[in-house]
């Protein structure tokens, strides 16, 4: 296997047999747990994932998004997981010692469910046959999970 190939499925997660999309996602989430106490950490892991997963994917995808590549699924997750790793503020005041499997879970399915329905700018990446395609779809999702999830801790911590 090549290293493009290597870091395009997350280290195989993409070859699951089963839904391989949902697999690296699930992957993601818990290999995002350990950075969620760091918000620089899942930053800069972050950044890190869509630069290299934009190589990777270029090379061995030829254009064609191959379901066996989830390193897109690894960045939309991360960057839904990224508002839970905040610090409190006035603005964010949630304690990211209180984060509770049901957040967890939250984020997961608000990233997947932009993932898989791919609502306007997500659909338009997707129709892209290129390497930005493949990483802005899932990239765009998790902008949108992230917005999503922290306007909810948001509405809840105010009520």
């Amino acid at each position: 296997m090549t290293p493009s190939r290597l870091i395009a499925s997350f280290g195989g997660c993409g070859f699951s047999p089963f839904a391989p999309g949902t697999v690296g996602s699930l992957a993601a989430l818990a290999c995002g747990l350990g950075l969620l106490a760091h918000p620089l950490a899942l930053a800069v892991a972050i950044v890190l994932c869509c630069a290299i997963g934009y190589v990777a994917t270029a090379r061995a995808s030829g254009g064609v998004d191959h379901g066996w590549i989830v390193i897109d699924e690894v960045a939309g997750m991360w960057i839904t997981m990224f508002p839970l790793s905040l610090p409190p503020t006035p603005v964010h005041p949630w304690a990211p010692d209180r984060i509770g499997v049901l957040w967890l879970v939250l984020a997961f399915a608000l990233f997947r469910l932009f993932d898989i329905t791919k609502p306007g700018p997500v659909g338009w990446f997707d129709r892209r046959h290129d390497a930005v395609g493949i990483m802005g779809d899932d990239i765009v999702a998790g902008l949108i999970g992230a917005f999503i999830l922290a306007a909810i801790r948001c509405l809840i911590v105010m009520t």
